[in-house]
């Protein structure tokens, strides 16, 4: 949306935390410091649970009192500044709805994930009433929302939010060459760029796909491929690579269902085999799963015969990957980031 919002002239400002200002900058934006990380809410969290506490207490804490507050502290005295026209934020930067709310500036979700279960949402609504006052439609999502997910995947808490904009799922490469790719076909793996210190389901895995008749490309994201330490013959390691244009030439995925991730590879048409690690990534497995384009393990069943028996099935059964390429059309039929950020606009007036 950003680089679309530059091209159609429209000034793009970020907020975002200290470890990514540079990396913003670095596109051409201006930039601005907003917000802890979440691992500084996540420690702060567990010191007041406990290191042994579940996710309603830590998780809870962290999105609807630690991360809202950091960015209302920041985007309090920032957004008269800069006086913008419109806020956009992802669902779990509540605090940023907040702060655009107090400062009267119209503000707009992005849907990066799923949404909570709606117990959960309850919870996390009663506290972020306070900061809030009157909440919106949803707490989280807003009273207006871009809906990325296509409609035999969408979330169902999206129904909830009065104005939803719908907007194809587009890929932002980074700017890095595309490595030397195996014959049409391979295998590609990855763990995205947090891999919630999972390097032994890589190993493993990477183990698994060595037992069958397949090339495999492995990124690391920021990780180092040194750090693998010797691999098969037919597996490459390498870092950062440009995700959409490696997709258009693989045909099998294997990752830990990010929301990116899923969603690249639903465009590109491709059956995936998910190793959730954290976070959402658990919900999007089940929905993939259970939509009949991808194969789920989960905890326990991380092991290396099942991943072998899982490839095997995703590459052998036609039907994965018919589902994968019938989502791709959808995703294709999507109105894109132009096209919606001219809608969100004349919404915001």
């Amino acid at each position: 949306m950003a680089p679309a919002a530059a091209a159609a002239g429209h000034e793009v400002v970020f907020g975002t935390g200290e470890a990514f200002v540079p990396k913003v900058r670095d596109l051409g934006f201006e930039v601005h410091r907003a917000g802890i990380a979440i691992s500084e809410a996540e420690a702060e969290a567990k010191k007041r649970h406990g290191e042994d506490a579940g996710f309603l207490d830590v998780g809870i804490t962290m999105f609807a009192e630690l991360l809202p507050q950091s960015l209302l502290d920041d985007l309090t005295p920032l957004l008269p500044r800069l006086r913008p026209d419109l806020v956009v934020y992802e669902m779990s930067d509540v605090g940023t709805a907040i702060a655009a709310r107090r400062a009267g500036v119209p503000a707009v979700s992005v849907v990066i994930g799923r949404s909570m279960p709606p117990e959960v949402l309850a919870i996390a609504a009663d506290r972020l009433r306070p900061l809030w006052g009157t909440l919106p439609a949803d707490a989280l999502l807003g009273d207006a929302c871009v809906d990325v997910w296509p409609d035999r995947l969408r979330d169902p808490g999206t129904a909830g939010v009065p104005k939803v904009f719908r907007m194809r799922p587009t890929p932002y490469d980074p700017d890095v060459p595309l490595p030397p790719l195996p014959a049409g076909g391979f295998v590609y793996l990855t763990l995205g760029t947090v891999v919630f210190g999972a390097t032994d389901v890589l190993r493993g895995t990477i183990a698994a796909l060595s037992r069958l008749d397949v090339d495999v490309l492995v990124a690391l994201g920021p990780g180092d491929p040194a750090a693998l330490g010797p691999l098969p013959d037919r597996v490459r390691a390498t870092g950062f690579v440009p995700q959409a244009q490696v997709l258009a030439h693989a045909g099998l995925v294997v990752h830990h269902g990010g929301t990116g991730t899923v969603l690249a590879s639903l465009a590109a048409g491709l059956p995936q085999l998910v190793l959730p690690q954290g976070a959402d990534q658990f919900a999007n497995a089940e929905s993939l799963e259970a939509l009949g384009a991808a194969k789920a393990l989960v905890g326990d069943a991380v092991r290396l015969p099942a991943i072998e028996a899982a490839v095997r099935t995703l590459l052998d059964d036609p039907k994965p990957r018919e589902i994968a390429l019938a989502v791709a059309a959808e995703i294709a039929e999507m109105p894109p980031p132009e096209q919606v950020l001219g809608e969100i606009v004349s919404w915001a007036g």
